[in-house]
């Protein structure tokens, strides 16, 4: 994850500074795998007033710039975070749908080499793991 500041970043990026912006990679800091209704009140809370497509709009120059990543859970929304630029993984409860990171995929499976490339060159796996967590599971 780099050091720079959040305006750095969209700078950087060669996007416009603007308190939507900010406000929307500050909710995404504080809430890891938020869903964009839970981005957009967290924005609200920060802004006084903002509106569902702006936030939609920011979260997608956010995504095409690379300073967030959207992961699609099946059967779930969307979902938003900053941590970008590695190849982590994702474990989802089945019941409640909470999130969380898994850093690294080791062992024979799931394989992360496939067997066929079709021609591809292959940058990133994208591995969930899909269970119960702790809240949800009933020993």
């Amino acid at each position: 994850m780099t050091t720079a500041s959040p305006e750095q970043q969209l700078r950087e990026s060669g996007l416009r500074v603007t308190p939507t912006r900010l406000a929307t990679l500050a909710a995404l800091a504080e809430h890891p795998h938020a869903d964009a209704d839970a981005v957009i009140t967290a924005v609200r809370e920060q802004l006084g007033t903002a509106s569902v497509q702006a936030v939609y709009d920011v979260l997608h120059a956010l995504t095409a710039a690379g300073l967030v990543r959207q992961i699609e859970p099946a059967g779930h929304p969307a979902r938003y975070e900053r941590r970008v630029g590695d190849n982590h993984h994702h474990v989802v409860c089945r019941t409640c749908g909470a999130i969380d990171d898994v850093d690294c995929a080791v062992g024979h499976a799931p394989c992360l080499v496939p067997s066929s490339s079709s021609g591809f060159t292959v940058e990133t796996a994208e591995v969930t793991y899909w269970g119960l967590c702790p809240t949800c599971r009933t020993d």
